[in-house]
Protein backbone atom coordinates (compact mmCIF):
# COMPACT_ATOMS: atom_id res chain seq x y z
CA UNK A 1 0.00 0.00 0.00
CA UNK A 2 2.44 2.07 0.90
CA UNK A 3 4.49 1.47 -2.59
CA UNK A 4 1.44 1.90 -4.37
CA UNK A 5 0.91 5.65 -2.63
CA UNK A 6 5.00 6.25 -3.05
CA UNK A 7 5.55 5.75 -6.74
CA UNK A 8 2.11 8.16 -8.38
CA UNK A 9 3.59 11.13 -5.14
CA UNK A 10 6.87 10.05 -6.66
CA UNK A 11 5.43 11.01 -10.43
CA UNK A 12 3.42 13.78 -9.47
CA UNK A 13 6.77 15.68 -7.77
CA UNK A 14 8.67 15.05 -10.99
CA UNK A 15 5.95 16.41 -13.28
CA UNK A 16 5.63 19.16 -10.95
CA UNK A 17 9.27 19.66 -10.83
CA UNK A 18 9.96 19.36 -14.96
CA UNK A 19 7.00 21.82 -15.64
CA UNK A 20 8.17 24.43 -12.86
CA UNK A 21 11.32 23.76 -14.97
CA UNK A 22 10.56 24.34 -18.53
CA UNK A 23 8.38 27.45 -17.19
CA UNK A 24 11.56 28.79 -15.87
CA UNK A 25 13.20 28.20 -19.10
CA UNK A 26 10.81 29.58 -20.66
CA UNK A 27 10.58 32.76 -18.72
CA UNK A 28 13.87 33.10 -19.05
CA UNK A 29 14.00 32.54 -22.60
CA UNK A 30 11.67 35.20 -22.77
CA UNK A 31 13.90 37.34 -20.77
CA UNK A 32 16.31 37.29 -22.48
CA UNK A 33 14.83 37.79 -25.56
CA UNK A 34 13.41 40.92 -24.56
CA UNK A 35 16.44 42.02 -23.65
CA UNK A 36 18.26 41.98 -26.35
CA UNK A 37 14.97 42.85 -28.44
CA UNK A 38 15.50 46.18 -25.43
CA UNK A 39 19.58 46.57 -26.22
CA UNK A 40 20.25 49.79 -26.58
CA UNK A 41 22.89 52.28 -26.93
CA UNK A 42 25.02 53.90 -24.39
CA UNK A 43 27.47 56.65 -24.23
CA UNK A 44 29.23 58.86 -21.07
CA UNK A 45 31.03 61.65 -22.79
CA UNK A 46 33.20 64.08 -20.82
CA UNK A 47 35.46 67.14 -21.62
CA UNK A 48 39.00 67.71 -21.41
CA UNK A 49 41.44 69.94 -23.02
CA UNK A 50 45.70 68.59 -22.99
CA UNK A 51 48.42 71.51 -24.15
CA UNK A 52 50.32 70.70 -26.99
CA UNK A 53 53.23 72.27 -28.94
CA UNK A 54 52.68 75.49 -26.71
CA UNK A 55 48.32 75.50 -27.70
CA UNK A 56 45.90 74.24 -25.39
CA UNK A 57 42.74 72.85 -26.71
CA UNK A 58 39.50 70.81 -25.97
CA UNK A 59 38.44 67.53 -26.46
CA UNK A 60 35.70 65.18 -25.89
CA UNK A 61 36.12 61.69 -24.76
CA UNK A 62 32.75 59.25 -25.64
CA UNK A 63 32.84 56.12 -23.83
CA UNK A 64 29.99 53.74 -24.54
CA UNK A 65 28.49 51.16 -26.85
CA UNK A 66 26.76 50.56 -30.34
CA UNK A 67 24.34 48.20 -31.10
CA UNK A 68 24.57 46.48 -34.13
CA UNK A 69 22.26 43.82 -36.09
CA UNK A 70 22.52 41.02 -38.14
CA UNK A 71 21.21 40.80 -41.54
CA UNK A 72 18.08 40.16 -40.30
CA UNK A 73 17.80 43.40 -38.66
CA UNK A 74 18.15 41.82 -35.06
CA UNK A 75 20.53 42.95 -32.53
CA UNK A 76 23.64 40.97 -32.38
CA UNK A 77 26.48 43.02 -30.61
CA UNK A 78 26.81 45.53 -27.89
CA UNK A 79 30.14 46.89 -29.97
CA UNK A 80 32.23 49.14 -26.77
CA UNK A 81 34.48 52.04 -27.88
CA UNK A 82 36.21 55.31 -26.68
CA UNK A 83 35.98 57.84 -29.29
CA UNK A 84 37.97 61.51 -28.62
CA UNK A 85 36.49 63.86 -31.04
CA UNK A 86 37.82 67.50 -31.55
CA UNK A 87 35.50 70.25 -32.04
CA UNK A 88 35.90 71.49 -35.64
CA UNK A 89 33.93 74.28 -37.73
CA UNK A 90 33.89 71.70 -40.22
CA UNK A 91 32.69 68.28 -39.24
CA UNK A 92 33.08 66.83 -43.03
CA UNK A 93 36.70 67.97 -43.19
CA UNK A 94 37.96 66.46 -40.15
CA UNK A 95 39.21 62.88 -40.40
CA UNK A 96 38.05 59.82 -38.39
CA UNK A 97 40.98 57.12 -37.63
CA UNK A 98 39.11 53.69 -36.05
CA UNK A 99 41.75 52.11 -34.08
CA UNK A 100 42.03 48.45 -33.08
CA UNK A 101 44.88 45.76 -31.67
CA UNK A 102 45.14 42.45 -32.49
CA UNK A 103 45.68 38.54 -31.12
CA UNK A 104 42.87 37.45 -32.28
CA UNK A 105 41.15 38.09 -29.17
CA UNK A 106 42.88 41.09 -27.99
CA UNK A 107 41.34 44.17 -26.66
CA UNK A 108 42.22 48.03 -27.44
CA UNK A 109 44.12 49.24 -24.42
CA UNK A 110 47.53 48.83 -26.01
CA UNK A 111 47.23 51.38 -29.04
CA UNK A 112 44.70 53.11 -26.73
CA UNK A 113 47.32 54.03 -23.32
CA UNK A 114 50.62 53.33 -25.23
CA UNK A 115 50.74 54.89 -29.03
CA UNK A 116 48.30 57.67 -29.98
CA UNK A 117 45.30 58.70 -27.77
CA UNK A 118 45.20 61.85 -25.42
CA UNK A 119 46.90 59.88 -22.52
CA UNK A 120 49.93 57.74 -22.41
CA UNK A 121 50.92 55.12 -19.66
CA UNK A 122 54.49 55.97 -18.24
CA UNK A 123 56.64 52.74 -19.01
CA UNK A 124 60.42 51.76 -18.48
CA UNK A 125 61.90 51.34 -21.96
CA UNK A 126 62.83 47.49 -22.68
CA UNK A 127 62.86 46.87 -18.89
CA UNK A 128 60.48 45.82 -16.68
CA UNK A 129 58.35 48.97 -15.04
CA UNK A 130 58.09 48.99 -11.36
CA UNK A 131 54.43 47.89 -9.54
CA UNK A 132 52.00 50.51 -8.51
CA UNK A 133 51.33 53.38 -8.37
CA UNK A 134 51.72 54.32 -11.82
CA UNK A 135 51.91 57.32 -14.17
CA UNK A 136 49.46 58.61 -16.47
CA UNK A 137 50.85 61.43 -18.55
CA UNK A 138 49.58 63.74 -21.15
CA UNK A 139 50.39 62.06 -24.50
CA UNK A 140 52.17 64.69 -26.86
CA UNK A 141 52.51 62.13 -29.29
CA UNK A 142 48.36 62.01 -29.58
CA UNK A 143 47.49 62.15 -32.89
CA UNK A 144 44.09 64.11 -31.82
CA UNK A 145 46.26 67.17 -33.61
CA UNK A 146 45.04 65.30 -37.12
CA UNK A 147 42.64 63.16 -36.65
CA UNK A 148 39.27 62.43 -34.49
CA UNK A 149 40.26 58.95 -32.83
CA UNK A 150 38.14 55.54 -32.23
CA UNK A 151 39.19 52.81 -30.22
CA UNK A 152 37.42 49.45 -31.02
CA UNK A 153 37.29 46.27 -28.88
CA UNK A 154 37.08 43.40 -30.81
CA UNK A 155 34.14 40.71 -30.29
CA UNK A 156 34.35 39.41 -26.36
CA UNK A 157 37.03 41.68 -25.60
CA UNK A 158 36.97 44.47 -23.41
CA UNK A 159 33.56 45.37 -22.83
CA UNK A 160 32.02 44.20 -26.17
CA UNK A 161 29.79 41.41 -26.00
CA UNK A 162 27.42 39.20 -28.85
CA UNK A 163 23.97 39.34 -28.72
CA UNK A 164 21.80 36.07 -29.16
CA UNK A 165 18.51 34.97 -28.45
CA UNK A 166 20.47 31.97 -27.63
CA UNK A 167 21.50 31.18 -23.59
CA UNK A 168 25.28 32.51 -23.66
CA UNK A 169 25.95 30.13 -20.64
CA UNK A 170 24.70 26.98 -21.79
CA UNK A 171 28.08 26.26 -22.16
CA UNK A 172 29.95 27.60 -19.63
CA UNK A 173 32.03 25.22 -17.73
CA UNK A 174 32.56 22.58 -20.77
CA UNK A 175 35.51 23.39 -22.08
CA UNK A 176 33.86 25.11 -25.19
CA UNK A 177 32.61 28.39 -26.32
CA UNK A 178 29.09 29.80 -26.38
CA UNK A 179 27.17 29.72 -29.76
CA UNK A 180 26.09 33.48 -29.09
CA UNK A 181 29.95 34.76 -29.27
CA UNK A 182 31.29 32.32 -31.84
CA UNK A 183 29.71 34.18 -34.38
CA UNK A 184 32.51 36.24 -34.31
CA UNK A 185 35.00 34.20 -33.65
CA UNK A 186 36.83 34.04 -37.32
CA UNK A 187 38.56 36.12 -39.90
CA UNK A 188 35.92 36.85 -42.08
CA UNK A 189 33.26 36.59 -39.36
CA UNK A 190 35.73 39.65 -37.44
CA UNK A 191 35.65 41.72 -40.37
CA UNK A 192 31.90 42.04 -41.22
CA UNK A 193 30.71 42.58 -37.51
CA UNK A 194 33.98 45.70 -37.48
CA UNK A 195 32.15 46.49 -40.72
CA UNK A 196 28.85 46.65 -39.17
CA UNK A 197 30.15 48.82 -36.34
CA UNK A 198 31.91 51.58 -38.58
CA UNK A 199 29.24 52.17 -40.54
CA UNK A 200 26.93 52.60 -37.78
CA UNK A 201 29.55 54.68 -36.37
CA UNK A 202 29.65 56.92 -39.21
CA UNK A 203 25.70 57.11 -39.40
CA UNK A 204 25.00 58.03 -35.84
CA UNK A 205 28.11 60.53 -36.03
CA UNK A 206 27.20 62.18 -39.25
CA UNK A 207 30.62 61.34 -40.67
CA UNK A 208 29.74 59.71 -43.77
CA UNK A 209 31.60 62.52 -45.45
CA UNK A 210 34.90 62.73 -43.42
CA UNK A 211 37.83 61.55 -44.48
CA UNK A 212 38.48 57.75 -42.92
CA UNK A 213 41.39 55.94 -41.84
CA UNK A 214 41.55 52.54 -40.40
CA UNK A 215 44.49 51.82 -38.04
CA UNK A 216 45.25 48.18 -37.15
CA UNK A 217 48.41 46.69 -35.05
CA UNK A 218 49.13 42.82 -34.96
CA UNK A 219 46.40 40.73 -36.34
CA UNK A 220 44.44 43.98 -36.52
CA UNK A 221 47.15 44.14 -39.90
CA UNK A 222 45.18 41.32 -40.81
CA UNK A 223 41.69 42.69 -40.37
CA UNK A 224 42.59 46.30 -41.79
CA UNK A 225 43.06 45.09 -45.37
CA UNK A 226 40.29 42.81 -45.39
CA UNK A 227 38.27 45.71 -43.91
CA UNK A 228 38.94 48.34 -45.75
CA UNK A 229 38.37 45.87 -49.33
CA UNK A 230 34.99 45.08 -47.34
CA UNK A 231 33.57 48.57 -46.65
CA UNK A 232 34.91 49.65 -49.98
CA UNK A 233 32.82 47.11 -51.91
CA UNK A 234 29.83 48.55 -49.79
CA UNK A 235 30.27 51.95 -50.61
CA UNK A 236 32.41 53.62 -47.92
CA UNK A 237 35.86 53.90 -49.37
CA UNK A 238 38.74 54.89 -47.02
CA UNK A 239 41.40 57.35 -47.61
CA UNK A 240 44.36 55.46 -45.47
CA UNK A 241 45.48 52.36 -44.04
CA UNK A 242 48.10 52.26 -41.18
CA UNK A 243 49.33 48.74 -40.32
CA UNK A 244 51.57 48.32 -36.93
CA UNK A 245 53.92 45.16 -36.54
CA UNK A 246 52.25 43.84 -39.80
CA UNK A 247 50.98 39.87 -40.41
CA UNK A 248 49.42 39.94 -43.91
CA UNK A 249 50.13 36.12 -44.50
CA UNK A 250 50.11 33.23 -42.48
CA UNK A 251 51.17 30.73 -44.89
CA UNK A 252 54.51 32.01 -44.48
CA UNK A 253 55.42 29.58 -41.48
CA UNK A 254 54.37 26.77 -42.85
CA UNK A 255 55.49 23.19 -42.00
CA UNK A 256 58.17 22.42 -45.22
CA UNK A 257 58.10 25.86 -46.28
CA UNK A 258 61.39 27.99 -45.70
CA UNK A 259 60.18 31.32 -46.13
CA UNK A 260 59.83 32.07 -42.57
CA UNK A 261 63.58 31.67 -41.86
CA UNK A 262 64.17 34.14 -44.80
CA UNK A 263 61.64 36.74 -43.16
CA UNK A 264 63.08 36.24 -39.35
CA UNK A 265 66.77 36.53 -40.59
CA UNK A 266 66.97 40.30 -40.92
CA UNK A 267 65.19 40.48 -37.31
CA UNK A 268 67.99 38.03 -36.24
CA UNK A 269 70.56 40.21 -36.96
CA UNK A 270 68.59 43.42 -35.15
CA UNK A 271 68.77 41.93 -32.45
CA UNK A 272 72.08 40.74 -32.47
CA UNK A 273 73.45 44.23 -33.04
CA UNK A 274 71.54 45.25 -30.32
CA UNK A 275 72.62 42.89 -27.59
CA UNK A 276 76.58 43.15 -29.17
CA UNK A 277 76.14 39.63 -30.70
CA UNK A 278 77.92 40.00 -33.68
CA UNK A 279 81.49 39.23 -34.38
CA UNK A 280 82.21 42.18 -36.23
CA UNK A 281 79.75 44.78 -35.42
CA UNK A 282 79.17 47.35 -38.32
CA UNK A 283 79.07 51.11 -37.30
CA UNK A 284 75.62 51.55 -38.25
CA UNK A 285 72.26 48.91 -38.30
CA UNK A 286 70.57 50.38 -41.46
CA UNK A 287 73.15 49.77 -43.98
CA UNK A 288 74.47 46.61 -42.31
CA UNK A 289 70.77 44.94 -42.78
CA UNK A 290 70.75 45.42 -46.31
CA UNK A 291 73.34 43.37 -46.51
CA UNK A 292 71.57 40.71 -44.73
CA UNK A 293 68.75 41.49 -46.96
CA UNK A 294 70.71 40.64 -49.78
CA UNK A 295 71.91 37.56 -48.54
CA UNK A 296 68.45 36.45 -47.05
CA UNK A 297 67.01 36.64 -50.33
CA UNK A 298 70.37 35.05 -52.66
CA UNK A 299 72.73 32.90 -50.54
CA UNK A 300 70.54 31.84 -47.74
CA UNK A 301 67.24 31.70 -49.63
CA UNK A 302 69.11 29.43 -52.45
CA UNK A 303 70.59 27.01 -50.02
CA UNK A 304 67.54 26.73 -47.97
CA UNK A 305 65.67 25.25 -51.36
CA UNK A 306 67.91 22.42 -51.87
CA UNK A 307 67.30 21.12 -48.82
CA UNK A 308 69.34 18.14 -48.05
CA UNK A 309 71.23 18.24 -51.15
CA UNK A 310 73.08 20.96 -50.10
CA UNK A 311 76.85 20.24 -49.55
CA UNK A 312 78.01 19.53 -46.43
CA UNK A 313 80.72 22.32 -47.68
CA UNK A 314 78.04 24.41 -49.11
CA UNK A 315 75.99 24.25 -45.64
CA UNK A 316 79.35 25.06 -43.91
CA UNK A 317 79.88 28.14 -45.88
CA UNK A 318 76.64 29.39 -45.31
CA UNK A 319 76.33 28.55 -41.70
CA UNK A 320 79.88 30.80 -41.20
CA UNK A 321 78.09 33.72 -43.30
CA UNK A 322 75.02 33.15 -40.46
CA UNK A 323 77.81 33.45 -37.54
CA UNK A 324 78.27 36.92 -39.22
CA UNK A 325 74.99 38.30 -39.25
CA UNK A 326 73.22 36.72 -35.85
CA UNK A 327 76.42 35.59 -33.55
CA UNK A 328 75.14 31.99 -33.41
CA UNK A 329 77.76 30.02 -33.71
CA UNK A 330 78.73 27.94 -36.83
CA UNK A 331 78.38 24.51 -35.16
CA UNK A 332 74.26 25.59 -33.58
CA UNK A 333 73.64 26.61 -37.09
CA UNK A 334 74.84 23.70 -38.97
CA UNK A 335 72.83 21.14 -36.18
CA UNK A 336 69.81 23.57 -37.17
CA UNK A 337 70.17 22.37 -40.81
CA UNK A 338 70.28 26.32 -40.72
CA UNK A 339 66.88 27.03 -39.83
CA UNK A 340 66.60 28.27 -36.51
CA UNK A 341 62.91 29.37 -35.63
CA UNK A 342 62.15 32.25 -33.62
CA UNK A 343 61.80 30.64 -30.20
CA UNK A 344 65.36 28.83 -30.50
CA UNK A 345 66.79 32.21 -31.40
CA UNK A 346 65.61 33.80 -28.31
CA UNK A 347 67.11 31.01 -26.15
CA UNK A 348 70.64 30.63 -27.52
CA UNK A 349 71.38 34.06 -28.35
CA UNK A 350 72.05 35.03 -24.83
CA UNK A 351 72.12 31.13 -23.41
CA UNK A 352 75.98 31.99 -22.40
CA UNK A 353 74.17 35.26 -19.83
CA UNK A 354 71.95 32.76 -18.94
CA UNK A 355 69.29 35.13 -20.00
CA UNK A 356 66.42 34.75 -23.19
CA UNK A 357 65.50 37.88 -25.37
CA UNK A 358 61.39 38.79 -25.66
CA UNK A 359 59.35 37.55 -28.59
CA UNK A 360 57.51 40.81 -28.97
CA UNK A 361 60.86 42.86 -28.61
CA UNK A 362 64.27 41.59 -28.93
CA UNK A 363 65.47 44.51 -26.49
CA UNK A 364 64.15 42.72 -23.17
CA UNK A 365 65.75 40.12 -21.68
CA UNK A 366 64.48 37.77 -19.01
CA UNK A 367 65.50 34.97 -17.04
CA UNK A 368 64.72 31.41 -17.37
CA UNK A 369 64.74 28.65 -14.61
CA UNK A 370 67.29 27.26 -16.36
CA UNK A 371 69.39 27.78 -19.42
CA UNK A 372 69.22 24.38 -21.11
CA UNK A 373 66.59 23.94 -23.02
CA UNK A 374 65.29 25.13 -27.09
CA UNK A 375 62.33 27.97 -25.74
CA UNK A 376 62.45 30.49 -23.70
CA UNK A 377 60.40 30.00 -20.20
CA UNK A 378 58.41 33.47 -20.53
CA UNK A 379 58.40 36.72 -22.49
CA UNK A 380 59.71 39.91 -20.64
CA UNK A 381 58.34 42.05 -23.27
CA UNK A 382 55.19 40.97 -22.72
CA UNK A 383 54.79 40.41 -19.32
CA UNK A 384 56.96 43.68 -18.21
CA UNK A 385 54.66 46.56 -19.40
CA UNK A 386 51.08 44.78 -19.14
CA UNK A 387 50.52 45.60 -15.43
CA UNK A 388 50.88 49.32 -15.96
CA UNK A 389 48.68 48.96 -18.91
CA UNK A 390 46.05 46.88 -17.77
CA UNK A 391 45.91 48.72 -13.88
CA UNK A 392 45.66 52.65 -15.52
CA UNK A 393 43.38 51.14 -18.29
CA UNK A 394 40.71 50.37 -15.61
CA UNK A 395 41.48 53.74 -13.62
CA UNK A 396 41.31 55.40 -16.05
CA UNK A 397 38.10 54.16 -17.43
CA UNK A 398 36.18 54.71 -14.48
CA UNK A 399 37.85 58.11 -12.94
CA UNK A 400 38.38 60.25 -15.77
CA UNK A 401 36.00 58.72 -18.46
CA UNK A 402 33.49 58.16 -15.89
CA UNK A 403 32.70 55.14 -17.35
CA UNK A 404 31.19 52.37 -15.27
CA UNK A 405 30.40 48.88 -16.48
CA UNK A 406 28.92 45.96 -14.78
CA UNK A 407 31.43 43.37 -15.72
CA UNK A 408 34.89 43.36 -15.25
CA UNK A 409 37.07 45.14 -18.69
CA UNK A 410 38.68 41.54 -20.58
CA UNK A 411 41.83 42.32 -21.47
CA UNK A 412 41.84 39.41 -23.31
CA UNK A 413 39.80 36.69 -24.80
CA UNK A 414 41.74 33.14 -24.70
CA UNK A 415 38.10 31.39 -25.73
CA UNK A 416 38.06 33.96 -29.06
CA UNK A 417 41.46 33.04 -29.98
CA UNK A 418 41.12 29.06 -29.26
CA UNK A 419 37.95 29.08 -31.30
CA UNK A 420 39.21 31.21 -34.31
CA UNK A 421 37.89 30.36 -37.62
CA UNK A 422 41.55 31.05 -39.87
CA UNK A 423 39.92 30.70 -42.97
CA UNK A 424 39.31 33.60 -45.28
CA UNK A 425 37.67 34.16 -48.39
CA UNK A 426 39.72 35.44 -51.33
CA UNK A 427 38.43 38.69 -52.76
CA UNK A 428 37.29 38.51 -56.23
CA UNK A 429 37.04 34.59 -55.39
CA UNK A 430 34.64 31.99 -54.48
CA UNK A 431 38.13 30.36 -52.75
CA UNK A 432 38.73 30.15 -49.04
CA UNK A 433 42.20 30.21 -47.76
CA UNK A 434 42.76 28.25 -44.80
CA UNK A 435 45.16 30.25 -43.49
CA UNK A 436 44.43 34.20 -43.24
CA UNK A 437 45.90 35.96 -46.21
CA UNK A 438 45.14 39.45 -46.94
CA UNK A 439 47.90 40.66 -49.22
CA UNK A 440 45.23 40.02 -52.23
CA UNK A 441 42.83 42.26 -50.29
CA UNK A 442 44.66 44.97 -49.52
CA UNK A 443 46.23 44.84 -53.61
CA UNK A 444 42.29 44.82 -54.42
CA UNK A 445 41.63 48.09 -52.60
CA UNK A 446 44.51 50.05 -53.38
CA UNK A 447 43.97 49.16 -56.74
CA UNK A 448 40.05 50.46 -57.21
CA UNK A 449 40.71 53.09 -55.09
CA UNK A 450 43.57 55.15 -56.22
CA UNK A 451 43.41 57.70 -53.67
CA UNK A 452 44.00 54.75 -50.91
CA UNK A 453 47.16 55.42 -48.98
CA UNK A 454 48.81 53.01 -46.44
CA UNK A 455 51.89 53.43 -43.75
CA UNK A 456 53.57 50.21 -43.19
CA UNK A 457 55.50 50.76 -39.25
CA UNK A 458 57.89 47.93 -38.26
CA UNK A 459 60.10 47.33 -35.06
CA UNK A 460 63.77 46.48 -35.86
CA UNK A 461 63.64 44.24 -32.79
CA UNK A 462 60.30 42.18 -33.54
CA UNK A 463 60.08 38.90 -33.73
CA UNK A 464 56.20 38.07 -33.63
CA UNK A 465 56.03 40.48 -37.08
CA UNK A 466 59.39 40.62 -38.71
CA UNK A 467 59.64 43.44 -41.03
CA UNK A 468 61.25 41.60 -43.76
CA UNK A 469 58.66 39.25 -43.80
CA UNK A 470 55.98 42.27 -44.26
CA UNK A 471 58.34 44.06 -47.05
CA UNK A 472 57.79 40.46 -48.56
CA UNK A 473 54.32 40.60 -48.74
CA UNK A 474 53.82 44.32 -49.38
CA UNK A 475 55.72 43.81 -52.68
CA UNK A 476 53.37 40.74 -54.12
CA UNK A 477 50.42 43.08 -54.07
CA UNK A 478 50.69 43.23 -57.64
CA UNK A 479 50.78 46.89 -57.66
CA UNK A 480 51.14 49.15 -60.64
CA UNK A 481 53.75 51.80 -60.89
CA UNK A 482 50.99 54.00 -60.87
CA UNK A 483 49.87 52.94 -57.26
CA UNK A 484 53.18 51.63 -55.88
CA UNK A 485 53.62 55.93 -54.75
CA UNK A 486 50.55 55.01 -52.10
CA UNK A 487 52.92 52.64 -50.51
CA UNK A 488 54.79 54.21 -47.44
CA UNK A 489 57.16 51.62 -45.52
CA UNK A 490 58.76 52.56 -42.12
CA UNK A 491 61.12 51.49 -39.50
CA UNK A 492 62.06 52.16 -36.04
CA UNK A 493 64.10 50.89 -33.29
CA UNK A 494 61.66 49.08 -31.53
CA UNK A 495 59.97 45.80 -30.92
CA UNK A 496 56.10 44.76 -31.40
CA UNK A 497 54.77 47.49 -29.40
CA UNK A 498 56.54 50.67 -31.50
CA UNK A 499 55.44 53.17 -28.56
CA UNK A 500 56.90 51.21 -25.49
CA UNK A 501 60.25 53.02 -27.28
CA UNK A 502 60.01 56.81 -26.05
CA UNK A 503 62.38 57.66 -29.46
CA UNK A 504 60.78 55.43 -31.92
CA UNK A 505 57.04 57.02 -30.47
CA UNK A 506 58.31 60.23 -31.86
CA UNK A 507 59.80 59.83 -35.23
CA UNK A 508 56.54 57.68 -35.43
CA UNK A 509 54.17 60.60 -34.40
CA UNK A 510 55.86 62.71 -36.56
CA UNK A 511 55.80 60.36 -39.44
CA UNK A 512 52.13 59.30 -39.32
CA UNK A 513 51.34 63.39 -39.21
CA UNK A 514 53.09 63.52 -42.41
CA UNK A 515 51.31 60.78 -43.91
CA UNK A 516 48.03 62.43 -42.91
CA UNK A 517 48.68 65.47 -44.23
CA UNK A 518 49.98 64.14 -47.10
CA UNK A 519 46.97 61.42 -47.96
CA UNK A 520 44.20 64.63 -47.11
CA UNK A 521 46.42 66.76 -49.69
CA UNK A 522 45.08 65.13 -52.44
Amino acid sequence: MGKRILVPLLCASMLSFTTANVLAASDSAKTTIQKIQEATDKQVVTQHQIKLNGKTFKYSATAGNLIIKDDDNKPSASVFYVAYTKKSDDKKSRPVTFIFNGGPGSSSLWLHMGSFGPKRVKTTNAAPTPTAPYTLLDNQYTLLDSTDLVFIDAFDTGLTRALSEQDSDKDKGKGDAPDVAKKFWGVDQDVDGFARFITRYVTVNERWNSPKFLMGESYGTIRAPALANKLQESGMAMNGVVLISSILNYAADAPGLDREFVGLLPTFASIAYYHDKLPNKPAQLEPFLNDVREFAEGDYARALAQGQNLSAQEQQQVAERLHQFTGLSVKYLEHANLRVGQSQFRKELLRDEEMTVGRYDGRFTSIDKNSIGERPDTDASDTAPSPAFVAMFNDYLTTSLNYHADEPYRVFSLQAFRNWDWSHKLPNSNRKSQVPFVVDDLGNAMRINPYLHVFSANGYYDLATPFHATEYDLAHMQLPESRQKNLQIAYYPSGHMLYLNPEALVTLHKDLEAFYQTVLAK
